[in-house]
């Protein structure tokens, strides 16, 4: 499985620069001069090397060894780079969206849905739930999400009372 880390906004400048919009929560690992992008466009894939960055306005500006002028550059606009899924801690508390969907919820010990989405909000992501058939939100944090065992694909939900009414 790959995960989308990132696109190509728009060509910057004339000597071949891209802005980046990152979309991994380690862009130090994933984005560093030297490493090798995997970059897919409808009908194309390609590999590029980091030749340099820098960050600008909430993106990164990216030029590539593969990519000598801005002719170039406004080729790759829309690209999408993947890359596999790091390694994480087995004792870490962190999840990845993909990890999380499909997971079957509990709710006072019975099964009543499918996490279907994780959605991003200002800090804390949003757990997306087909709970008996309609769509319930319930913010992904430790209060209402005590438990995870992605062994036995179960999520278990202690929402406050209402929560799953509206």
């Amino acid at each position: 499985m790959e995960l989308l880390i990132g696109k190509v906004v728009k060509s910057h400048g004339i000597k071949g620069e891209v802005a980046v919009e990152v979309l991994t929560d380690d862009p130090e690992q994933r984005y560093a001069v030297g490493e090798v992008l995997h970059g897919r466009q409808p009908g194309k894939d390609r590999d590029l090397t980091i030749k340099t960055l820098r960050p600008h306005q909430n993106r990164l500006l990216i030029s590539f060894e593969e990519v000598p002028d801005r002719t170039q550059a406004d080729s790759l606009r829309g690209m999408q780079f993947f890359a596999a899924p790091l390694e994480r801690e087995e004792d870490s508390e962190e999840y990845y969206d993909h990890e999380l969907i499909g997971l079957e919820v509990i709710h006072e010990a019975s099964r009543v849905g499918k996490v279907t989405g994780v959605m991003d909000a200002p800090n804390r992501k949003i757990l997306e739930i087909d709970y008996a058939g309609k769509e319930v939100l319930v913010p992904f944090i430790m209060d209402f999400v005590p438990e995870i065992d992605l062994e036995a694909k179960t999520l278990t939900i202690t929402p406050p009372e209402g929560l799953l009414d509206v």
